[in-house]
């Protein structure tokens, strides 16, 4: 902690790590929505380290293996303390980073069961992150694309639902369900970056595109990013679209199996999971998804905001409004 700085609040860190993400964990009941911050906060940290441009993959993997430890008290802060406080990268995560020893310091006043969920799921994800990192970019088929996502995303599925189990009668009796299905919600968001981040990535090394994809389109990796020959990249996109149309079927779904009394819970599924339909629909038959990142605009994300917590009680609704967005 840097000496005579004045440190921002964990909710001030949230905010500056995703104001997206954190409007959502604001309208979840305490003390869920304290829970759920720190999960993510610790995840953010998990990011940093796996997406930083500085650090070598050796070097990455042994970070996150070591903050692993941390979380699971088998090595002290000091062992990731120094070099997270000073991460210097401009990437959102690193606000997160910064403040490892607060996030860390808070996990701990959480009850015991809250901090075991968080612990267990946060840290294996993190461990997956090590195992690709070290890995590489090399993806196969669908299957190793699910297995990375799986591991960066399908497992806050499983953290989430377990935190929801302890308030929510219907959760609780659709465990393994709910389960399966928060997997596939969690799938669904990371397909959406995938298509997002497609530019993005390729500029660091990274395509997040199997093999199998390229060959169904005739394509290879490098024509995807060719202006000159968009025929074979919008096959590709229109079979990642798919995917994801696949994936948030399960997410609304899963949202649907949450009682509607519990608002502040199905407001915070509800947002990201309107927001990855609508970014699907700008990115369906979309060249421009392989030049620069395309995102719905602000007011897009006001006004599924205001529609969502006035009308997000109804499972009809949500169909229909799903439907309008895509």
């Amino acid at each position: 902690m840097r000496v005579g700085v004045r440190m921002p609040t964990l909710d001030q860190v949230l905010r500056a790590t995703s104001r997206t993400f954190a409007i959502g964990i604001e309208r979840l009941p305490q003390p869920l929505r304290e829970e759920v911050k720190l999960a993510y906060l610790v995840l953010r940290i998990s990011d940093y380290i796996e997406d930083n441009r500085s650090m070598a993959p050796e070097r990455k993997a042994e970070l996150l293996e070591r903050w692993h430890a941390v979380l699971h008290e088998k090595a002290p802060l000091s062992s990731v303390e120094a070099e997270l406080e000073n991460a210097d990268d401009d990437l959102p995560d690193a606000q997160a980073a910064r403040h490892v020893a607060q996030v860390h310091a808070a996990l701990a006043d959480l009850t015991p069961r809250a901090r075991e969920v968080i612990v267990h799921h946060a840290g294996d994800s993190t461990l997956g992150m090590a195992r690709w990192v070290a890995r590489g970019p090399d993806f196969a088929d669908e299957a190793d694309l699910d297995d990375y996502m799986h591991e960066v995303a399908g497992r806050v599925g499983f953290l989430l639902t377990e935190l929801f189990s302890a308030r929510s009668g219907a959760v609780r009796r659709n465990h393994d369900e709910m389960m399966s299905l928060g997997r596939e919600f969690g799938l669904g968001l990371q397909t959406v970056n995938v298509i997002r981040g497609l530019h993005e990535d390729h500029e660091r090394g990274w395509v997040f595109v199997p093999r199998s994809f390229l060959d169904q389109a005739g394509a290879g990796a490098e024509v995807l990013f060719d202006p000159a020959a968009p025929g074979p990249g919008l096959r590709v996109l229109s079979i990642l679209t798919d995917k994801a149309d696949r994936h948030l079927d399960a997410a609304r779904r899963y949202i649907a199996g949450i009682e509607r009394r519990h608002h502040g819970i199905r407001v915070f599924c509800l947002l990201p999971y309107f927001f990855a339909v609508a970014t699907v629909e700008k990115s369906r038959r979309n060249p421009e998804v392989f030049t620069h990142e395309v995102k719905i605009a602000r007011d897009a994300v006001r006004a599924i905001t205001r529609d969502t917590a006035l009308l997000g009680v109804s499972n009809r609704w949500i169909q229909r409004y799903a439907k309008r967005l895509g």
